[in-house]
């Protein structure tokens, strides 16, 4: 079971610790999905909606013997940490153990998968055939074969395996689309090994980004999932495969009532690369977003806290040449309410690069339409000049100072350097050695820069922050 940990920003996780960014207290995002879900109570369900729940019987009876079992065996290379205890007490010490090398070790896993041909593509989890040498599939009436990987995409842990085989049952794609929160849904899986184990559950959201990397928006479900379940199909209430159950939330590696599923359309454009081209290009268009809180709306006059607001464009990237910048807010994708950051990076990750994209955006307090052309591969980090600045202490709460050409040269930005931060911004989590880099959108390249800003700010303005590689934008409020 594959296990991704939530790791923010080194910026935004001292910033949660300052409050200034509200965040759950979360821990892991553990992959391996079963589908094992507590169901409503039958009373206060019949309370809001008499009908009766659907036909899970008829479902697991048509579409079960579309869902496979998947046994991996192959290495892994393990650090000498992992394999010795004690190697980090004696191995970095004169006279201890000396440096030890890492080494291939076996490694056996178990999966789900679910047939989408009846000459045997089958849809599961990258990290299912992660690092396997040998992939086995198992079949409802217990044939087996042996499956050769067409192609896998980490981004989206989707991968295409295939079996020898003819005329197998297929399952029946449905429209993500249709899907709606609170509808009854369906997995069938291998958890822990128990094969074709069906569970049950309801939608809980749509669209929801998780901060693990990916761009994918995943479907979340109560439905119980656990270890084995990776890969298998999400049924809705018409028997239709909605989506690949992928991961879980959990503090303690079981299911804990949060599930998550790749939605069918994102893995069926992977499943389709993959088979025409033998890998996956994925649209970029070069930016670096956050959420828009009630704060940061207030500070860029916005009429409500939605949107992704763009906190960094890399040099050279579709962004840029499209003439996305800093402090922007982009509302709207071909006409798609962007109302969270995520929202953006899933748009992206459906799209193609070379696909020409109409971006509606929020700049200085008016609407505004850029029209980029995506890219597909990664673009440097922006790279920009620096200029000269002096002290100045305001209401801020800031001691702010010129960069020197050395510190200008490490940053790779315009700004202000924070020497001392106290009050509102102190409060906010701004520390002493972070780059000051705009004031509401506007780019300070000096003192009198800011106090124009501030002049002209309400009760609070919002802050773009550097701190090492990372920016993002602060509320600050001053009132």
């Amino acid at each position: 079971m594959k296990t991704s940990q939530m790791k923010p920003s080194r910026l935004v996780m001292a910033l949660l610790a300052a409050g200034a960014i509200g965040g759950a207290g979360a821990t892991a995002v553990i992959g391996g999905v079963s589908m094992a879900a507590t169901a409503p109570a039958a009373s206060s369900f019949q309370a809001i909606n008499p009908s009766s729940p659907p036909n899970f019987a008829q479902i697991t009876r048509d579409y079960g013997p579309a869902v496979v079992n998947i046994s991996v065996s192959g290495t892994r290379k393990v650090s000498a940490e992992d394999m010795d205890p004690f190697a980090q007490f004696f191995g970095q010490f004169p006279g201890g153990r000396g440096q030890m090398p890492s080494r291939e070790v076996p490694m056996r896993g178990e999966g789900s998968g679910f047939i989408v041909s009846s000459d045997g593509i089958i849809l599961t989890n990258a990290h299912v055939v992660q690092d396997a040498k040998e992939v086995t599939v198992k079949l409802t009436d217990r044939r087996e074969y042996k499956a050769k990987v067409l192609g896998s995409d980490p981004q989206t842990d989707v991968a295409v395996i295939k079996i020898d085989a003819k005329n197998l049952p297929v399952v029946k794609v449905g429209d993500v689309n249709q899907l709606q929160v609170g509808e009854w849904v369906l997995a069938i899986g291998s958890p822990y090994g128990l094969e074709n184990t069906a569970t049950a559950g309801i939608v809980s959201a749509k669209g929801r980004s998780l901060p693990d990397d990916t761009s994918v928006p995943f479907i979340q479900t109560d439905v119980a999932v656990n270890p084995g379940n990776s890969g298998g199909p999400l049924f809705n209430d018409r028997g239709e495969v909605v989506g690949i159950n992928s991961q879980i939330y959990s503090r303690t590696g079981g299911f804990q009532g949060l599930s998550f599923s790749i939605p069918i359309d994102v893995a069926y454009k992977v499943k389709d690369q993959i088979l025409e081209h033998g890998k996956v290009r994925h649209a970029r268009l070069g930016v670096t977003v956050q959420e828009v809180n009630q704060d940061l709306a207030d500070s860029f006059k916005l009429d409500s806290p939605t949107g992704a607001l763009v906190s960094s464009v890399e040099k050279g990237s579709a962004a840029a040449k499209a003439g996305l910048q800093p402090g922007d807010v982009v509302r709207q994708i071909d006409g798609k309410t962007i109302v969270s950051s995520g929202d953006l990076a899933s748009t992206i990750t459906l799209a193609s690069p070379g696909e020409k994209i109409k971006l509606d955006i929020w700049r200085n307090g008016a609407h505004k339409e850029l029209v980029a052309t995506l890219g597909g591969v990664p673009a440097d980090k922006t790279q920009a000049s620096a200029g000269d600045q002096e002290v100045q202490r305001g209401q801020l709460g800031l001691a702010l100072r010129p960069l020197s050409p050395q510190e200008q040269q490490a940053a790779g930005a315009e700004g202000l350097l924070i020497e001392r931060s106290i009050g509102p911004a102190a409060k906010a989590g701004i520390e002493a050695g972070d780059v000051l880099l705009s004031l509401n959108g506007v780019p300070v390249h000096n003192v009198g820069q800011v106090k124009e800003a501030l002049s002209k700010a309400g009760k609070t303005v919002a802050l773009l922050v550097q701190r090492g590689e990372d920016k993002i934008f602060v509320p600050v409020q001053i009132g």
